[in-house]
């Protein structure tokens, strides 16, 4: 029951960073088909990245125990950033919002940027011979969980700051990026 608990508790430390990415993500308006690729995108990866840290062991943990946060809080801010120059480039030529479709392509690089950190997760319960198999599911309905109440507190922010929505929305991935790099998230 203590190792339940345990990754329970860091499941959800780690899972903030989901939820205010997804949250972000939300912000501009959301779908169904939206909600389920960000669900499965984010819990996939949050999920494998300290399964893949378990079975790695101790042997790398100090390289990317030390530079995965780094690296995750580095992508977030250029997608935010690219997220905030797109909005700003297309604002007068989108009159009417409309839920928007995450491509695929971004919700991968989001998910895997905001989970790399968890690597460095997987190294450290190694340690404790954590079973990765309950790591994993642990993580990944976690993440999931946290993932779509993000998507939707930014959907019910988002009507409220809807011509806006698309630069606050890559401003909260900036924020998160720079969270997980100075060791605030994740």
């Amino acid at each position: 029951m203590h190792a339940l608990l345990s990754l329970l508790l860091v499941s959800v430390s780690v899972g903030l960073s989901n939820f205010a990415g997804a949250m972000g993500i939300g912000l501009s308006g959301i779908n169904v088909r939206t909600r389920i690729r960000v669900g499965i995108a984010f819990g996939f990866f949050e999920a494998l990245m300290p399964v893949l840290g378990l079975l790695l062991g101790e042997a790398v943990a100090g390289f990317f125990g030390h530079y995965g946060k780094y690296v995750g809080g580095a992508i977030l801010i250029l997608t935010g950033a690219y997220t905030v120059i797109q909005a700003r480039m297309t604002a007068n030529e989108q009159k009417v919002r409309m839920p928007r479709s995450v491509r695929m392509q971004s919700l991968i690089i989001t998910a895997l940027a905001l989970s790399i950190d968890n690597l460095a997760v997987g190294f450290a319960l190694a340690v404790y011979h954590v079973d990765i198999v309950l790591a994993g599911l642990t993580f990944g309905v976690v993440s999931i969980l946290m993932s779509l109440l993000g998507l939707e507190l930014g959907h019910r922010l988002g009507k409220r700051v809807e011509a806006w929505s698309e630069e606050i929305g890559g401003g909260v991935l900036i924020l998160v990026g720079v969270a997980i790099a100075i060791g605030v998230l994740g």
